[in-house]
């Protein structure tokens, strides 16, 4: 019989993208660090992400009908570990705006503002369906999350500074 620890070994063993999920409840941002995240259809446009049945920010989603996908970039490990904490005031720690009605992480290297589509239960998880209504993204090297670790499999991260990079931060000063 295959055990939790010998499924949990199997999974690390496999790179997953890292977001932040956010929602807006009562005016009040929640977001959690999710690593289950992908692409579902092109036709219309839709995402899948997996929460935990007993996350208060799951109840929040069901609750609003929308929720944020911020796709963080390789040197967003702080902001990963910030949202997967216990730590109650998340957004206290990071710089956040509202876009489009939900909590959005400033500086991420990816923005989805989704409409849930359905909720659908699997095990300990629910997976929720969403219809991407709005998108934004930079060419910054993904944070992943592999062998219990943040990290990088982008060779864009390894590669040397394009002149314009280097122009762009001096007149950023």
């Amino acid at each position: 019989m295959l055990t939790k620890d010998a499924f949990r070994d199997l999974m690390a063993g496999v790179c997953a993208p890292v977001t932040v999920v956010t929602a807006m409840d009562d005016g009040t941002p929640h977001g959690a660090t999710v690593s289950s995240f992908g692409s579902l259809s092109l036709r219309p446009p839709m995402v899948t992400v997996a929460l935990d049945r007993r996350s208060r920010l799951l109840e929040r989603i069901l609750r609003t009908h929308r929720f944020g996908v911020n796709v963080l970039g390789a040197g967003d490990g702080d902001i990963a570990r910030t949202f997967s904490g216990a730590r109650e005031d998340r957004f206290g720690h990071t710089p956040w705006r509202v876009d489009r009605g939900l909590p959005r992480l400033v500086g991420t290297a990816g923005w989805a503002v989704c409409a849930l589509d359905r909720a659908v239960p699997g095990g300990d998880h629910v997976l929720l369906m969403g219809l991407v209504v709005h998108a934004d993204s930079t060419t910054a090297a993904p944070l992943v999350y592999g062998n219990r670790t943040f990290g990088t499999h982008s060779e864009h991260a390894r590669m040397p500074r394009a002149v314009t990079d280097y122009i762009l931060a001096f007149t950023h000063h």
